[in-house]
C-alpha cells in the first residue's frame, strides 16, 4: 500500500490570519528569525494498488473538487516513500 500526500495551502495573495498569529507568537516563545508563517492542511491517503498515472490523476481530481477550495487555496499531490 502506498501513501499519497496532498498538501493544501492558501494562495500567496490570500491573507492568512492563523499564520500571522503564529508568526507573532514565535518571538514571545523564544523562537527568533522566522520571517513568515503560512498555515495549511495535510491529507494522507493510503492507496490500494499501484500509484500510477491514473491513480494520481484521480487523486488530483479529488483534491481539486473536494480537499481544496481552489479559489483561495493551492495544493500539491506527492507520493511519500
Amino acid at each position: 500500500m502506498a501513501r499519497v500526500v496532498v498538501d493544501v495551502t492558501l494562495k500567496p495573495e490570500i491573507l492568512d490570519p492563523q499564520g500571522q498569529a503564529v508568526q507573532r507568537a514565535l518571538p514571545r516563545l523564544g523562537f527568533e528569525g522566522i520571517a513568515d508563517v503560512r498555515q495549511g492542511k495535510r491529507f494522507e491517503l493510503d492507496v490500494e494498488g499501484p500509484v500510477d498515472y491514473a491513480a494520481l490523476a484521480r487523486i488530483h481530481e479529488m483534491a481539486e473538487t473536494f480537499l481544496a477550495n481552489t479559489v483561495i487555496e493551492d495544493f500539491v499531490v506527492r507520493v511519500e516513500s
